[in-house]
């Protein structure tokens, strides 16, 4: 059978008609779906940053329902979630990514640090220090030991937070001397009732782990001072004012204390009179006047001497607490002399009761500590602070010196 040339001449042509159209209908179909995903996923941006969160998750999804297989449009929309409180649903993206086989291993780190602040905003602390401990030895290592550094620290567990900080400084991830000192300091207040020896001990490892840090000296003085070692404690205090002088206020009545007991109230009133001198301040004001109170001097005298005190401080820095101060004083003074006065008279500084209560309530607000970095205000000092989980944030100034 002789093969017909014109069946090829024909067939040809209508193979090429056919494979062009097959490849026109899937180009066209690519195109769609292209044209489709970037849609939702710019749709979704804008959302975003027109602060429109649950229009932007629904693009979102609806672009990760397009191209399932891209990484990106995930960890987006994970932190969506993230940020609107949806941890479950966070969680779910990002785990969903990590079983993913082919994901790249840039990507698999990325997930698993979302993961990890998935639970960590979450509050689950437990799970969140699983998938930090999964970082090591990543690009996400010295995040990944921040945040469990923090978590130590909110569980209060020290010995495992000084492990890390520990790592971090040897890693050269900071310098964290003075958090060390700290941990030893905490741990040596929950051994202080019951291992007096063993406290010391910590914080003397803290003041050799930073020599430059004001805790240690004072913690050790107040420790010092319920064991009745008033020569140390005075030892402590004034090594202290050598080298942090800035925080002696913070010890400067303990000190004042321990001189009493020691009958070294002129040498330890000189030394808080040049620290005055540098820098006014309310708590070496008062502490100054416990010197006072405890020296052997008559109670009128030592009344003069403290009303001296007040005015040579207000002449230096304007205060209404120790103006108030001044007026208890000046009370005092006045009941110990014992003058009779008719009742048409009254003396000029003498203030109703109700006027001085007034004028005592309006210094309570003033007398209190401030955050630094987050304006949490207490009546304490705090090394830590309770608002913002800060270290070292409060000035060792009451509200009113600053």
């Amino acid at each position: 059978m002789e093969f017909d040339l014109s069946w090829l001449l024909l067939g040809l042509p209508l193979a090429f008609v056919l494979g062009w159209g097959a490849s026109r209908f899937d180009l066209r179909q690519l195109r769609l779906e292209n044209k489709q995903a970037p849609k939702s996923y710019f749709k979704g941006l804008n959302y975003l940053l027109n602060e429109q969160q649950d229009q932007a998750i629904d693009a979102f999804i609806e672009a990760v329902q397009n191209d399932p297989d891209t990484s990106e449009l995930h960890f987006a929309l994970g932190n969506l979630f993230r940020r609107r409180g949806e941890f479950e649903r966070a969680v779910r993206v990002h785990e969903h990514l990590l079983s993913r086989a082919d994901l790249t291993p840039s990507d698999r780190d990325r997930a698993q640090q979302a993961l990890a602040l998935d639970f960590l905003k979450a509050g689950l602390l437990d799970r969140a220090e699983t998938a930090l401990k999964k970082l090591e030895g990543t690009a996400f290592e010295s995040t990944s030991r921040l945040a469990l550094l923090a978590i130590y620290e909110r569980s209060r567990d020290w010995p495992q937070a000084a492990e890390i900080a520990q790592r971090m400084t040897q890693a050269q991830q900071g310098q964290f001397a003075n958090r060390e000192a700290h941990y030893l300091c905490e741990q040596a207040l929950q051994e202080a009732n019951t291992k007096p020896e063993l406290a010391l001990e910590r914080l003397d490892q803290a003041i050799q782990t930073a020599p430059e840090a004001p805790r240690a000296y004072l913690e050790k003085a107040k420790l010092l001072a319920t064991l009745q070692q008033f020569q140390a404690v005075d030892a402590c205090l004034t090594l202290l004012s050598q080298r942090c002088p800035g925080h002696i206020p913070l010890g400067a009545l303990l000190w004042a204390q321990a001189a009493n007991k020691t009958q070294q109230q002129a040498r330890v009133d000189l030394m808080l009179q040049k620290l005055d001198a540098d820098r006014p301040s309310l708590d070496l004001l008062e502490a100054r006047i416990g010197l006072i109170e405890n020296a052997p001097s008559s109670p009128s005298e030592a009344l003069q001497k403290t009303l001296a005190l007040y005015e040579s401080h207000l002449e230096k820095e304007p205060s209404l607490v120790a103006a108030s101060g001044w007026l208890h004083a000046q009370a005092r003074s006045q009941a110990s002399t014992q003058v009779p006065m008719t009742a048409s008279e009254s003396s000029p500084t003498a203030l109703p009761k109700t006027l001085q209560r007034a004028l005592d309530r309006a210094t309570l607000p003033l007398s209190r500590y401030r955050c630094a970095a987050c304006g949490f205000e207490a009546k304490t000092y705090f090394w830590h602070c309770p608002g913002c989980q800060s270290w070292d944030s409060f000035p060792p100034q009451r509200i009113e010196e600053l």
